[in-house]
């Protein structure tokens, strides 16, 4: 059982184009106050059909097609003025370079900018929100722990999860058999019609079989691991055990997904590598500059299979022992800049693009003595990006920082059990919008 409508996305996107469409016409409509022909419409629409493809891929770098978008009402009226904004930016220099469609957009941009705008937030916020709206199933959680508890609460705090918990049972309270009788009456007497458990738990394999009956009322049972990971997009580090790294963790070479980011490594890297060749004076006279300092640093890191590899950044350090960071650090670091050199370590082979972010070995040592299943990060290349970048964790750099290693570990997890080349693309997508925030370090 799903828990998020693996749909919605596709109803966000035809809508979001019909709006774009719609949009266009009323453009039309108001810039010459008369319905507009067919011939006028078709005239606009196939200069804006390109546009229409642009905006989509800037609202997907938005988040506005993320599972949890609609979930968060407050965000999506900034979210969506701002990825508009950008849209028409890009529609002015695409017609600025592209002036030979017979098409005069400058009044029309600004009002597709204020039409296009009114009708998706209407669209996103007093439409969508309420077409999806079920009775919630009354649930219950059986576990423990902080992991579960932020379960409970996520499901319980939004309306737009097809259930909500009215109880937790913790397991390690109460003997199976009292378990079993527990949850039938809560069944019989209270309504409910969802069961979410954690199955790894030592005292609730005894009652599974007890639970079977339950399934004749029409009960559904939940595993409380696989409705955390769909949930949060990442995976709940207390809940595993060695069977889930046999059933979802995979040391097989994966074909045709291995051959492809290999070659889109090399593409993307070699083009990049070489571009960024005509920054590297300019960055290194802005360190010189800054405080005469080396103009690289060379790290070790550990890579696939737990190998050192060495990796070159620009400096952003000072130079005098105390980890400050320079003037000129703090551009490159916020943009990014810093880790140019690392393409060429993406070339060589010792890292990717898009994989876990590699560690300094001692600190590697630590984090894998303090926190199970650390080691599997390293069945996979490191990258210069990933899925625990984009969820905005502050790195553990320079001290041992126990629970953002941890989330930062179940999210480089979940990578390695998902990993494809629309995941990768997702993260890359996700990547620009990090770098163009600015809120990269």
């Amino acid at each position: 059982m799903t828990i998020t409508n693996r749909r919605e996305p596709f109803y966000l996107l035809f809508v979001d184009i019909l709006c774009f469409l719609i949009a266009l016409w009323l453009m039309l409509l108001l810039r010459t106050l008369s319905v507009p022909s067919i011939s006028v419409f078709y005239n606009h629409l196939v200069p804006f059909s390109f546009l229409f493809a642009a905006w989509i891929v800037v609202f997907f770098i938005a988040g506005l097609y993320d599972k949890h978008t609609t979930f968060f009402r407050s965000r999506l009226p900034n979210t969506i003025l701002n990825a508009q904004a950008i849209n028409i930016i890009i529609a002015a220099v695409f017609f600025f370079f592209v002036p030979n469609f017979g098409v005069t957009p400058k009044t029309s941009l600004g009002i597709y900018l204020i039409v296009s705008s009114a009708l998706i937030l209407f669209w996103r916020l007093y439409v969508f929100p309420y077409l999806a709206i079920k009775r919630q199933q009354r649930a219950l959680l059986i576990g423990a722990g902080d992991e579960l508890e932020e379960l409970k609460n996520e499901v319980n705090g939004n309306a737009r999860y097809p259930f909500s918990f009215i109880g937790m049972i913790d397991p390690a309270t109460v003997l199976p058999v009292e378990l079993a009788r527990q949850v039938r009456e809560r069944v019989q007497h209270e309504g409910v019609q969802v069961v979410v458990l954690d199955t790894a738990h030592k005292n609730i394999a005894p009652a599974l079989p007890e639970f079977s009956e339950l399934l004749f009322r029409g009960v559904r049972f939940i595993d409380a691991g696989h409705m955390y990971e769909e949930v949060f997009d990442r995976e709940p580090l207390s809940l595993l055990e060695h069977r889930w790294l046999v059933e979802n963790i995979s040391t097989a070479p994966q074909a045709a997904y291995d051959f492809g980011k290999r070659v889109i490594d090399l593409g993307i890297s070699a083009m990049l590598g070489a571009l960024s060749l005509f920054v590297y004076p300019f960055v290194a006279l802005a360190i010189l500059l800054d405080d005469g300092g080396p103009i690289f640093i060379f790290q070790e890191r550990v890579g696939q299979g737990g190998e050192l590899i060495h990796i070159a950044k620009f400096r952003s350090m000072r130079v005098n022992g105390k980890e400050q960071v320079t003037r000129v650090g703090m551009f490159l670091r916020a943009t990014r800049m810093d880790e140019l050199p690392q393409l060429w370590s993406v070339i060589l082979g010792e890292q990717s693009l898009i994989g876990p972010r590699p560690e300094l070995p001692h600190y590697v040592k630590l984090y894998a003595e303090q926190i199970p299943y650390y080691h599997v990060r390293y069945l996979i290349k490191p990258g210069l990006s990933g899925w625990a970048q984009i969820q905005n964790i502050t790195p553990p750099k320079f001290e041992i920082q126990y629970d953002a290693t941890k989330r930062k570990l179940a999210y480089d997890l979940y990578y390695i059990k998902h990993r494809s080349i629309w995941l990768d693309l997702k993260i890359a997508l996700k990547t620009i919008k990090t770098l163009l925030s600015r809120s990269g370090i």
